[in-house]
Protein backbone atom coordinates (compact mmCIF):
# COMPACT_ATOMS: atom_id res chain seq x y z
CA UNK A 1 0.00 0.00 0.00
CA UNK A 2 2.78 2.59 0.66
CA UNK A 3 4.19 1.64 -2.60
CA UNK A 4 0.83 2.19 -4.31
CA UNK A 5 0.66 5.66 -2.66
CA UNK A 6 4.28 6.71 -3.89
CA UNK A 7 3.43 5.32 -7.45
CA UNK A 8 6.62 3.05 -7.54
CA UNK A 9 9.06 6.34 -6.20
CA UNK A 10 11.32 5.71 -3.07
CA UNK A 11 14.97 6.75 -2.42
CA UNK A 12 17.94 4.75 -1.61
CA UNK A 13 20.84 6.88 0.83
CA UNK A 14 24.49 5.93 0.05
CA UNK A 15 26.54 6.25 3.30
CA UNK A 16 30.05 4.98 4.59
CA UNK A 17 33.86 5.52 3.34
CA UNK A 18 35.36 5.36 0.44
CA UNK A 19 39.17 5.68 0.07
CA UNK A 20 38.82 7.15 3.79
CA UNK A 21 36.19 10.25 2.22
CA UNK A 22 33.04 10.47 3.81
CA UNK A 23 30.34 9.23 1.11
CA UNK A 24 26.55 10.36 1.63
CA UNK A 25 23.98 10.65 -1.15
CA UNK A 26 20.63 10.39 -2.04
CA UNK A 27 18.81 8.99 -5.55
CA UNK A 28 15.78 8.32 -6.13
CA UNK A 29 14.74 5.01 -7.83
CA UNK A 30 12.16 5.48 -10.47
CA UNK A 31 11.98 2.22 -12.49
CA UNK A 32 9.57 -0.06 -10.35
CA UNK A 33 6.57 0.09 -12.77
CA UNK A 34 4.78 -2.52 -10.80
CA UNK A 35 4.90 -4.49 -7.80
CA UNK A 36 2.35 -7.94 -7.47
CA UNK A 37 1.98 -9.69 -4.12
CA UNK A 38 1.57 -13.39 -4.87
CA UNK A 39 -0.16 -14.03 -1.85
CA UNK A 40 -3.33 -11.57 -2.12
CA UNK A 41 -3.04 -11.80 -6.27
CA UNK A 42 -1.45 -14.56 -7.64
CA UNK A 43 -4.16 -14.75 -10.72
CA UNK A 44 -2.26 -11.52 -11.83
CA UNK A 45 1.07 -12.93 -10.51
CA UNK A 46 0.90 -16.11 -12.78
CA UNK A 47 -0.76 -13.91 -15.58
CA UNK A 48 2.28 -11.85 -16.01
CA UNK A 49 3.75 -14.70 -17.40
CA UNK A 50 2.19 -13.79 -20.50
CA UNK A 51 4.42 -11.30 -21.29
CA UNK A 52 6.41 -11.87 -24.08
CA UNK A 53 9.71 -9.21 -22.91
CA UNK A 54 10.39 -10.62 -20.03
CA UNK A 55 13.65 -12.47 -20.10
CA UNK A 56 15.63 -11.41 -16.57
CA UNK A 57 14.35 -12.52 -13.33
CA UNK A 58 16.55 -11.22 -9.95
CA UNK A 59 15.37 -13.36 -6.90
CA UNK A 60 16.42 -12.23 -3.53
CA UNK A 61 14.92 -14.10 -0.78
CA UNK A 62 17.05 -14.80 1.61
CA UNK A 63 19.52 -17.50 2.51
CA UNK A 64 16.31 -19.87 3.46
CA UNK A 65 14.58 -18.86 0.73
CA UNK A 66 15.56 -21.21 -1.94
CA UNK A 67 14.58 -24.70 -1.00
CA UNK A 68 12.19 -27.61 -1.71
CA UNK A 69 9.48 -28.67 0.47
CA UNK A 70 7.52 -31.50 -0.30
CA UNK A 71 4.26 -30.10 1.44
CA UNK A 72 3.88 -27.33 -1.85
CA UNK A 73 1.17 -28.51 -3.94
CA UNK A 74 1.00 -27.46 -7.72
CA UNK A 75 -2.61 -26.64 -6.77
CA UNK A 76 -1.83 -24.11 -4.07
CA UNK A 77 -2.26 -20.70 -4.71
CA UNK A 78 0.28 -20.02 -3.80
CA UNK A 79 2.76 -22.74 -2.28
CA UNK A 80 5.15 -22.02 0.09
CA UNK A 81 8.59 -21.77 -1.55
CA UNK A 82 10.05 -19.03 -3.83
CA UNK A 83 10.99 -21.81 -5.92
CA UNK A 84 7.64 -23.51 -6.19
CA UNK A 85 6.15 -20.19 -6.74
CA UNK A 86 8.50 -19.76 -9.94
CA UNK A 87 7.83 -23.30 -11.31
CA UNK A 88 4.14 -22.09 -11.42
CA UNK A 89 4.87 -19.05 -13.33
CA UNK A 90 7.12 -21.14 -15.29
CA UNK A 91 5.07 -23.37 -16.36
CA UNK A 92 2.21 -20.97 -17.25
CA UNK A 93 4.69 -19.16 -19.47
CA UNK A 94 5.43 -22.14 -20.98
CA UNK A 95 1.84 -23.26 -22.16
CA UNK A 96 0.96 -19.85 -22.94
CA UNK A 97 3.93 -19.88 -25.60
CA UNK A 98 3.48 -23.12 -26.29
CA UNK A 99 7.14 -23.76 -25.35
CA UNK A 100 9.12 -21.63 -27.65
CA UNK A 101 12.46 -21.44 -26.73
CA UNK A 102 12.76 -17.96 -27.30
CA UNK A 103 10.38 -17.41 -24.15
CA UNK A 104 13.40 -19.09 -21.56
CA UNK A 105 14.53 -16.84 -18.95
CA UNK A 106 17.78 -15.77 -17.53
CA UNK A 107 17.93 -16.06 -13.90
CA UNK A 108 19.89 -14.07 -11.13
CA UNK A 109 19.43 -15.51 -8.22
CA UNK A 110 21.02 -13.05 -5.13
CA UNK A 111 21.00 -15.34 -1.76
CA UNK A 112 23.91 -15.65 -0.25
CA UNK A 113 24.26 -19.28 -0.38
CA UNK A 114 26.94 -21.43 -2.35
CA UNK A 115 25.77 -22.08 -6.25
CA UNK A 116 22.50 -20.16 -5.73
CA UNK A 117 21.46 -20.77 -9.43
CA UNK A 118 22.22 -24.46 -9.56
CA UNK A 119 20.39 -24.62 -6.70
CA UNK A 120 17.56 -23.12 -7.92
CA UNK A 121 17.22 -25.20 -10.88
CA UNK A 122 17.52 -27.97 -9.06
CA UNK A 123 14.90 -27.11 -6.61
CA UNK A 124 12.44 -26.37 -9.82
CA UNK A 125 13.06 -29.43 -11.20
CA UNK A 126 12.65 -30.92 -8.16
CA UNK A 127 9.43 -29.93 -8.55
CA UNK A 128 8.85 -30.75 -12.18
CA UNK A 129 8.75 -34.41 -11.33
CA UNK A 130 7.48 -34.24 -8.10
CA UNK A 131 4.31 -32.62 -9.67
CA UNK A 132 4.55 -34.50 -12.95
CA UNK A 133 4.40 -31.51 -15.05
CA UNK A 134 5.90 -33.58 -17.78
CA UNK A 135 9.40 -33.77 -19.29
CA UNK A 136 8.27 -31.49 -22.45
CA UNK A 137 8.24 -29.16 -19.91
CA UNK A 138 11.34 -30.10 -18.07
CA UNK A 139 13.72 -30.06 -21.16
CA UNK A 140 12.10 -26.78 -22.17
CA UNK A 141 13.69 -25.87 -18.81
CA UNK A 142 16.90 -27.43 -19.02
CA UNK A 143 17.45 -25.95 -22.34
CA UNK A 144 16.38 -22.79 -22.51
CA UNK A 145 16.69 -21.44 -19.39
CA UNK A 146 19.95 -19.84 -18.24
CA UNK A 147 20.52 -20.03 -13.83
CA UNK A 148 23.79 -17.80 -13.07
CA UNK A 149 25.40 -18.39 -10.02
CA UNK A 150 26.16 -14.84 -8.03
CA UNK A 151 27.59 -13.24 -5.27
CA UNK A 152 26.22 -9.83 -3.89
CA UNK A 153 28.03 -8.07 -1.19
CA UNK A 154 26.87 -5.14 0.17
CA UNK A 155 25.29 -4.05 3.48
CA UNK A 156 21.83 -2.54 3.48
CA UNK A 157 21.53 -1.71 7.37
CA UNK A 158 17.94 0.78 7.06
CA UNK A 159 17.30 3.31 8.73
CA UNK A 160 16.33 3.51 12.30
CA UNK A 161 12.74 4.19 13.21
CA UNK A 162 13.55 7.38 15.46
CA UNK A 163 15.25 8.95 12.46
CA UNK A 164 12.53 8.35 9.35
CA UNK A 165 11.24 11.57 9.91
CA UNK A 166 14.41 13.40 9.51
CA UNK A 167 15.75 11.94 6.76
CA UNK A 168 12.36 12.78 5.01
CA UNK A 169 12.90 16.33 5.82
CA UNK A 170 15.81 16.08 3.94
CA UNK A 171 14.97 14.06 0.83
CA UNK A 172 11.79 16.24 0.67
CA UNK A 173 9.42 13.52 0.25
CA UNK A 174 7.33 10.89 2.87
CA UNK A 175 8.91 8.37 1.38
CA UNK A 176 8.28 5.06 3.52
CA UNK A 177 9.91 2.91 1.23
CA UNK A 178 13.53 4.77 1.72
CA UNK A 179 16.77 2.53 2.56
CA UNK A 180 20.01 3.29 3.08
CA UNK A 181 22.95 0.59 1.83
CA UNK A 182 27.03 1.36 2.52
CA UNK A 183 29.31 3.16 -0.31
CA UNK A 184 30.47 -0.53 -1.44
CA UNK A 185 28.56 -2.94 -3.42
CA UNK A 186 30.29 -5.89 -5.45
CA UNK A 187 28.46 -8.22 -7.69
CA UNK A 188 29.74 -10.94 -9.51
CA UNK A 189 28.05 -13.07 -12.15
CA UNK A 190 28.91 -16.41 -13.43
CA UNK A 191 27.30 -16.83 -16.53
CA UNK A 192 28.13 -17.38 -20.35
CA UNK A 193 29.38 -14.46 -22.97
CA UNK A 194 25.54 -14.33 -24.18
CA UNK A 195 24.15 -13.08 -20.23
CA UNK A 196 27.12 -10.77 -20.54
CA UNK A 197 26.03 -9.76 -24.23
CA UNK A 198 22.75 -9.11 -23.04
CA UNK A 199 22.68 -7.20 -19.64
CA UNK A 200 26.05 -5.60 -19.55
CA UNK A 201 25.15 -4.22 -16.26
CA UNK A 202 29.32 -4.04 -15.77
CA UNK A 203 29.24 -1.40 -18.65
CA UNK A 204 27.26 1.04 -15.94
CA UNK A 205 29.64 2.56 -13.92
CA UNK A 206 28.63 -0.53 -11.55
CA UNK A 207 31.13 -2.82 -8.83
CA UNK A 208 29.61 -5.42 -11.45
CA UNK A 209 31.89 -8.63 -12.88
CA UNK A 210 31.01 -11.50 -15.07
CA UNK A 211 33.23 -14.53 -14.99
CA UNK A 212 33.28 -18.54 -15.49
CA UNK A 213 34.34 -18.97 -12.19
CA UNK A 214 33.20 -17.91 -9.31
CA UNK A 215 35.15 -19.61 -6.84
CA UNK A 216 37.76 -17.10 -6.17
CA UNK A 217 35.51 -14.19 -5.62
CA UNK A 218 33.38 -16.31 -2.99
CA UNK A 219 36.88 -17.27 -1.15
CA UNK A 220 38.57 -13.61 -1.13
CA UNK A 221 34.79 -12.51 0.62
CA UNK A 222 34.70 -15.17 2.71
CA UNK A 223 38.65 -15.51 3.44
CA UNK A 224 38.59 -11.08 3.85
CA UNK A 225 35.70 -9.72 4.57
CA UNK A 226 33.89 -12.56 6.79
CA UNK A 227 37.53 -13.92 8.03
CA UNK A 228 38.50 -10.51 9.65
CA UNK A 229 35.02 -10.17 11.07
CA UNK A 230 35.39 -13.95 12.82
CA UNK A 231 39.14 -13.56 14.34
CA UNK A 232 38.56 -9.67 15.12
CA UNK A 233 35.48 -10.48 17.44
CA UNK A 234 36.50 -12.58 20.03
CA UNK A 235 39.59 -10.60 20.91
CA UNK A 236 38.00 -7.21 20.60
CA UNK A 237 34.70 -7.95 22.78
CA UNK A 238 37.80 -9.27 25.84
CA UNK A 239 39.66 -6.51 24.70
CA UNK A 240 36.85 -4.40 25.62
CA UNK A 241 35.41 -2.96 22.02
CA UNK A 242 31.60 -2.78 21.46
CA UNK A 243 31.62 -1.97 17.80
CA UNK A 244 33.44 -2.87 14.37
CA UNK A 245 34.21 0.33 13.92
CA UNK A 246 35.66 0.86 17.47
CA UNK A 247 37.92 -2.07 16.89
CA UNK A 248 39.29 -1.05 13.76
CA UNK A 249 40.09 2.54 14.90
CA UNK A 250 41.37 1.53 18.12
CA UNK A 251 45.03 2.09 17.54
CA UNK A 252 46.05 -1.75 19.38
CA UNK A 253 43.36 -3.74 17.75
CA UNK A 254 43.11 -1.92 14.02
CA UNK A 255 46.80 -3.35 14.22
CA UNK A 256 45.71 -7.07 15.09
CA UNK A 257 43.39 -6.67 12.29
CA UNK A 258 45.42 -5.27 10.01
CA UNK A 259 48.20 -7.66 10.37
CA UNK A 260 46.29 -10.74 9.92
CA UNK A 261 44.21 -9.06 6.72
CA UNK A 262 47.75 -8.01 5.20
CA UNK A 263 49.80 -10.80 6.62
CA UNK A 264 48.14 -13.75 6.83
CA UNK A 265 44.82 -13.93 5.12
CA UNK A 266 46.38 -12.27 2.32
CA UNK A 267 49.40 -14.29 1.67
CA UNK A 268 47.66 -17.64 2.89
CA UNK A 269 45.06 -17.39 -1.15
CA UNK A 270 46.17 -17.66 -4.92
CA UNK A 271 44.79 -14.81 -6.04
CA UNK A 272 46.84 -11.49 -7.23
CA UNK A 273 48.36 -9.83 -4.42
CA UNK A 274 47.28 -6.20 -5.56
CA UNK A 275 43.61 -7.49 -6.26
CA UNK A 276 43.67 -8.75 -2.76
CA UNK A 277 45.31 -5.90 -0.98
CA UNK A 278 42.64 -3.03 -2.80
CA UNK A 279 39.59 -5.28 -1.24
CA UNK A 280 41.31 -5.32 2.02
CA UNK A 281 41.95 -1.63 1.61
CA UNK A 282 37.92 -1.60 1.18
CA UNK A 283 36.91 -3.95 3.93
CA UNK A 284 38.52 -1.75 6.18
CA UNK A 285 36.57 1.43 4.93
CA UNK A 286 33.66 -0.69 5.57
CA UNK A 287 34.52 -1.61 9.09
CA UNK A 288 35.15 1.88 9.30
CA UNK A 289 32.01 3.38 8.23
CA UNK A 290 30.55 6.13 10.51
CA UNK A 291 26.62 5.68 9.86
CA UNK A 292 27.11 1.82 10.46
CA UNK A 293 26.88 0.38 14.23
CA UNK A 294 27.55 -3.22 14.09
CA UNK A 295 27.98 -4.47 17.65
CA UNK A 296 30.75 -7.23 18.03
CA UNK A 297 28.64 -9.34 20.12
CA UNK A 298 26.06 -9.58 17.49
CA UNK A 299 28.42 -10.83 14.95
CA UNK A 300 29.25 -13.47 17.73
CA UNK A 301 26.05 -15.46 16.63
CA UNK A 302 27.54 -19.05 15.88
CA UNK A 303 31.43 -18.28 15.91
CA UNK A 304 32.90 -21.65 16.56
CA UNK A 305 30.90 -22.32 12.97
CA UNK A 306 31.99 -19.16 11.02
CA UNK A 307 35.76 -20.07 12.35
CA UNK A 308 35.70 -23.27 10.66
CA UNK A 309 34.86 -22.05 7.33
CA UNK A 310 35.86 -18.30 7.29
CA UNK A 311 39.27 -18.65 9.25
CA UNK A 312 40.35 -22.08 10.09
CA UNK A 313 40.81 -22.93 5.94
CA UNK A 314 43.24 -19.21 6.01
CA UNK A 315 45.26 -20.85 9.03
CA UNK A 316 45.52 -24.67 7.63
CA UNK A 317 46.39 -23.17 4.07
CA UNK A 318 49.49 -20.47 5.36
CA UNK A 319 50.77 -23.50 6.64
CA UNK A 320 50.97 -25.04 4.48
CA UNK A 321 52.28 -22.07 2.14
CA UNK A 322 54.58 -21.09 4.53
CA UNK A 323 55.69 -24.16 6.90
CA UNK A 324 54.87 -21.90 9.83
CA UNK A 325 51.40 -21.18 11.57
CA UNK A 326 50.04 -17.60 10.89
CA UNK A 327 50.16 -16.17 14.72
CA UNK A 328 47.90 -13.60 14.51
CA UNK A 329 44.58 -16.29 13.10
CA UNK A 330 45.83 -18.88 15.78
CA UNK A 331 45.49 -15.98 18.52
CA UNK A 332 41.94 -15.42 17.44
CA UNK A 333 41.35 -18.83 17.85
CA UNK A 334 42.59 -18.79 21.71
CA UNK A 335 40.89 -15.99 21.83
CA UNK A 336 37.61 -17.96 20.75
CA UNK A 337 38.35 -20.62 23.05
CA UNK A 338 38.53 -17.93 26.31
CA UNK A 339 35.43 -16.30 24.54
CA UNK A 340 33.02 -19.47 25.25
CA UNK A 341 34.37 -19.66 28.68
CA UNK A 342 31.33 -17.17 29.36
CA UNK A 343 33.36 -14.76 31.28
CA UNK A 344 36.51 -12.47 31.44
CA UNK A 345 38.03 -10.37 34.04
CA UNK A 346 34.82 -10.64 35.86
CA UNK A 347 32.49 -9.35 32.87
CA UNK A 348 30.16 -12.31 31.76
CA UNK A 349 29.79 -12.67 28.01
CA UNK A 350 26.64 -13.92 26.72
CA UNK A 351 26.91 -16.65 23.99
CA UNK A 352 24.48 -17.35 21.20
CA UNK A 353 25.84 -20.88 19.38
CA UNK A 354 24.16 -24.14 19.24
CA UNK A 355 23.82 -25.99 22.43
CA UNK A 356 26.22 -29.01 21.77
CA UNK A 357 28.91 -25.90 20.99
CA UNK A 358 28.13 -24.00 24.15
CA UNK A 359 27.74 -27.63 26.81
CA UNK A 360 31.11 -29.34 25.15
CA UNK A 361 33.37 -25.96 25.91
CA UNK A 362 31.99 -24.98 29.09
CA UNK A 363 32.36 -28.12 30.33
CA UNK A 364 35.98 -28.10 29.49
CA UNK A 365 36.72 -24.89 31.07
CA UNK A 366 34.77 -26.10 34.00
CA UNK A 367 37.31 -29.06 34.22
CA UNK A 368 40.13 -26.70 33.22
CA UNK A 369 42.30 -25.53 37.00
CA UNK A 370 44.80 -23.15 35.58
CA UNK A 371 47.54 -25.66 35.85
CA UNK A 372 49.70 -26.43 32.41
CA UNK A 373 49.01 -29.82 31.83
CA UNK A 374 44.89 -28.98 32.03
CA UNK A 375 45.39 -26.04 29.73
CA UNK A 376 47.32 -28.80 27.39
CA UNK A 377 44.26 -31.80 27.71
CA UNK A 378 41.58 -28.93 27.62
CA UNK A 379 42.85 -28.08 23.93
CA UNK A 380 43.76 -31.18 23.47
CA UNK A 381 40.07 -32.49 23.59
CA UNK A 382 38.91 -29.28 21.38
CA UNK A 383 41.68 -30.08 18.61
CA UNK A 384 40.22 -32.86 18.23
CA UNK A 385 36.58 -31.98 18.09
CA UNK A 386 35.85 -32.88 14.98
CA UNK A 387 31.98 -31.65 15.41
CA UNK A 388 33.71 -28.39 15.32
CA UNK A 389 36.62 -28.20 12.91
CA UNK A 390 35.69 -31.04 10.89
CA UNK A 391 38.80 -32.89 11.45
CA UNK A 392 41.37 -33.39 13.44
CA UNK A 393 43.45 -30.30 14.20
CA UNK A 394 45.24 -32.43 17.05
CA UNK A 395 47.80 -33.63 14.21
CA UNK A 396 48.88 -30.09 13.12
CA UNK A 397 52.24 -29.36 14.54
CA UNK A 398 52.66 -27.10 16.83
CA UNK A 399 48.86 -25.42 16.92
CA UNK A 400 48.64 -27.00 20.33
CA UNK A 401 51.37 -25.71 22.08
CA UNK A 402 50.82 -22.22 20.23
CA UNK A 403 47.47 -21.77 21.43
CA UNK A 404 48.53 -22.65 25.26
CA UNK A 405 50.74 -20.08 25.06
CA UNK A 406 48.41 -17.52 23.44
CA UNK A 407 45.51 -18.53 26.17
CA UNK A 408 47.81 -18.71 28.99
CA UNK A 409 48.99 -14.84 27.98
CA UNK A 410 45.04 -13.55 27.99
CA UNK A 411 44.56 -15.56 31.26
CA UNK A 412 47.33 -14.55 33.21
CA UNK A 413 47.47 -11.16 31.25
CA UNK A 414 43.98 -9.90 30.64
CA UNK A 415 43.82 -9.54 26.75
CA UNK A 416 44.85 -5.69 26.57
CA UNK A 417 48.20 -7.02 27.43
CA UNK A 418 48.23 -10.11 25.53
CA UNK A 419 47.20 -8.64 22.65
CA UNK A 420 50.15 -6.03 22.60
CA UNK A 421 52.64 -8.26 23.82
CA UNK A 422 51.37 -10.68 20.52
CA UNK A 423 52.15 -7.13 18.23
CA UNK A 424 55.34 -6.69 19.35
CA UNK A 425 56.34 -9.90 18.98
CA UNK A 426 55.51 -10.40 15.22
Amino acid sequence: QEWIGQEGLYHVLTRGLKKGEIIDEQQQISSISQILNAHTEWEEFIASAENPDIRLIISNTTEAGITYSPEDKFSDTPPQTFPAKLCCWLHHRFQHFDGQADKGCVLLPLELISENGDRLRECILQYVDSWELGEVFKEWIESHHIFCNTLVDRIVPGIKTDDIPKEMAKVGFEDHMMTVGEAFHFWAIEGSNQVEKEFPFNQLGLNVIFTQDLAPYRKRKVRLLNGAHTSMVPVGILYGCESVREAVEDEVMGSFVKHCLFQEIIPSLDMPVHELAEYAEEILDRFRNPFIHHRLISISLNSMSKFCTRVLPSILDYHKKKGELPKGLVFAMAALIHFYKGEHEGRHIPLNDDEEAITFLQNLWQQCDGSERAFSDMLQAILRWEYAWKQDLSTLSGLGELLQEYLVMIERDGMKKALNDLLQSL
